[in-house]
């Protein structure tokens, strides 16, 4: 449906990449990975057209249609939230409707119109007309397509009451929302997504996994949540050093791979090294001697065609930075006592208890509007309550860091001056902080307006972390961070002497950081003392706040009785029953993997003979590429004869890849359903 053919793009004097060469085929999953600033995002606008590549070709088949979800969407207002996710309805083979259905629906709003001011006598054409319309409308699945779209918005975290809201009303987060329902109900044949689970909270992130799971379209993301990756992917595209490297398989097995392609690489440049050493220690002895001139330069000749190989450094940029140690607090960090909170005549806590100890990394988790920002800017100190105390512990000092942050730097503040403002110069020194945050020589005077949205949360933890403090309170610290940065401020959370408070869409940090849970749902806080598994294990679901009631952390229902903070989520269920569920579970796991294991095997099999015929074809294509060929007819007709065949395997394999794609899709659908 799409093929890049040796795309090339440079900004300025700087190459992002060359020679990129893909294929986006019906069930392809393809992951950019990369750090910050190699040209992932500029590789998707190459692909959806929005930008145009130095050299190569991008190919799309007769009639395809390719959707982008961009990481910034243009502001919109004037329509209603499900008007404005029903209008973008398309044709294409992810599932969206014909064209027809569209002008239809638009038809018939305007014959409603027109039959309310009719006079007598013009009022049954239009009836006949709007008949027709309404029974052309229903055959092509319009009134289906409405309930497609309220199941789309609902797994995006909307509420039915927001679908009537004017979209111009919402943040910029739920704006992506609405952007990102548009684009997967028009079902394009290639869905083009960047970073789309930056504004989604873990619900949602599990409800996209299931939706792209089934599409029937292909798709290519960006995405810096490693768990989304494994989940949604089967091929990998790491983009480094100005090439682009293919893997077949999820995050883990590209992690896998990509070390084992590392360590080829780097013997391969020993080797290399080694040969250009004895070399070069053969000329220099026997330069002078003429009984040896010939010998020499035999080797001058040898080095001169010796094709060098460089083993890239395999050990990206990430952020280097520990956080300052803060001064010690008291053993309750922070208590709140009856608090009640309102927006209006919205109430989001009444009379909510919850205490925080010193050392506990915290996660809040729960169902998208359940009020976890809210209770994360109270803990902080930032919002104001209408009832109720917020109890500070001794010597307790606390950093904030949220989703805005980011957008409220200065855009016309250069780097250093942006942080300048906010540290005590005579303590710290800001360029050696810049420095631990990769802003290293001329980046410290870019303006801040022309960052990179990783470069923009790099400055903004930096502000954050400019003063010590033994309360971190925050929002989405890693949005817009790549991969290794966020292991390394992983583990500088968990090295961290004081407590935090976080919340987060990525499991992996979760998993990596919290000891405690805090699932936040209809106007409760109920504390878990124990880390992810944990949760999940006494809850038995993994997308928080959306299974049972939930209970206050230390706290008070709507009533004012009080809550344990022990009791489990699943009261009164039998351990027998639970014991039983899992032992079926397990049963059906063994199942799962007994009947589909030679089918996996196979594909996987295809899977490494497509990548091998597509390597060849893109091989040859870069010969055939090369004027000097051309002086050679034999050659020429050798590698075109080769080129053809190569050509013809790749279609062959790509045909079988997926018959057995679709075979173990049906053997899973048929173990599942037994």
């Amino acid at each position: 449906m799409l093929t890049l053919s040796g795309v090339a793009k440079a900004h300025g004097l700087r190459t992002l990449f060359r020679d990129v060469s893909l294929q986006v085929v019906p069930g392809r999953r393809i992951a950019l990975v990369g750090a910050n600033g190699v040209g992932k995002t500029t590789l998707l606008e190459i692909m959806s057209g929005d930008q145009r590549a130095d050299a190569g070709q991008v190919t799309r088949a007769r009639g395809a249609v390719v959707g982008y979800l961009p990481q910034d969407v243009a502001e919109a207002a004037g329509r209603p939230v499900l008007a404005e996710v029903l209008a973008a309805a398309g044709r294409g083979t992810g599932g969206g409707r014909p064209a027809e259905a569209t002008a239809l629906e638009q038809r018939m709003r305007v014959l409603e119109a027109q039959v309310a001011r009719a006079r007598r006598e013009e009022l049954d054409a239009l009836l006949a007309e709007y008949g027709r319309a309404q029974e052309r409308y229903e055959q092509l699945g319009g009134y289906g397509l409405e309930a497609e779209a309220r199941r789309v918005l609902g797994g995006l975290g909307f509420a039915d009451a927001d679908l009537d809201r004017d979209v111009g009303e919402l943040s910029g987060g739920w704006m992506m929302r609405v952007a990102l329902a548009r684009l997967l109900l028009a079902g394009p044949d290639v869905l083009l997504l960047d970073e789309p689970t930056n504004h989604l909270d873990l619900a949602s992130v599990s409800w996209l996994e299931s939706f792209l799971g089934a599409y029937q379209g292909a798709v290519v993301l960006t995405s810096h949540d490693r768990d989304f990756i494994n989940t949604i992917a089967n091929r990998v595209l790491e983009i480094a050093h100005a090439t682009a490297t293919e893997y077949v398989g999820n995050y883990a097995d590209f992690v896998e791979a990509r070390a084992q392609r590392m360590e080829q690489l780097q013997a391969a440049a020993r080797n290399t090294d080694r040969k250009v050493a004895e070399t070069e220690r053969f000329i220099e002895r026997f330069r002078y001697k003429a009984s040896k001139a010939r010998q020499v330069q035999s080797r001058v000749k040898q080095l001169e065609r010796l094709e060098r190989v460089e083993a890239p450094d395999d050990s990206p940029r990430a952020l280097r930075f520990r956080f300052p140690p803060p001064s010690r607090s008291g053993r309750d960090v922070l208590r709140l006592e009856g608090v009640v909170k309102r927006y209006g005549d919205h109430t989001v806590y009444d009379g909510l208890d919850l205490v925080l100890e010193r050392g506990r990394k915290v996660a809040l988790v729960g169902p998208n509007g359940a009020g976890k920002s809210t209770l994360l800017k109270i803990l902080a100190g930032v919002l104001p309550v209408e009832g109720g105390r917020r109890v500070p512990g001794h010597n307790v000092s606390v950093a904030y860091f949220a989703q805005h942050q980011v957008d409220a730097l200065d855009p016309d503040s250069t780097v250093l001056a942006e942080l300048s403002a906010a540290v005590d110069t005579a303590k710290v020194n800001p360029r050696s902080m810049l420095g631990a945050f990769l802003f290293s020589g001329d980046d410290v005077d870019k303006r801040v307006g022309v960052l990179s949205g990783g470069e923009k949360s790099r400055l903004a933890l930096a502000k954050m972390l400019a003063n010590p403090a033994n309360l971190l309170c925050m929002d989405e610290p890693t949005n817009h961070l790549d991969i290794a940065s966020r292991d390394v401020l992983e583990d500088a959370l968990v090295a961290y002497p004081g407590t935090v408070v976080l919340i987060t869409h990525d499991r992996h940090l979760i998993r990596s950081v919290a000891d405690t849970i805090v699932e936040v749902a209809g106007g409760t806080a109920r504390l878990y003392p124990g880390d992810y598994d944990y949760y999940v294990d006494k809850t038995g679901h993994d997308t928080p706040g959306q299974d049972g009631p939930a209970h206050a952390a230390r706290g008070r229902d709507r009533s004012g009785a009080q809550a344990s903070a022990d009791e489990p989520a699943a009261r009164g269920k039998p351990a027998r029953r639970a014991a039983a569920d899992k032992r079926a579970e397990a049963e059906r796991r063994n199942r799962l993997y007994r009947e589909t294991r030679e089918l996996r095997e196979r594909l996987t099999e295809v899977e490494e003979d497509l990548a091998a015929a597509e390597a060849d074809v893109a091989e040859l294509n870069r010969q055939l590429a090369d004027p000097a060929v051309y002086d050679d007819s034999t050659r020429v007709t050798a590698l075109i004869a080769a080129h053809d065949d190569a050509k013809e395997r790749a279609a062959t394999l790509t045909a079988e890849w997926e018959r057995a794609y679709l075979a173990v899709e049906e053997a899973t659908a048929r173990v599942s359903s037994v």
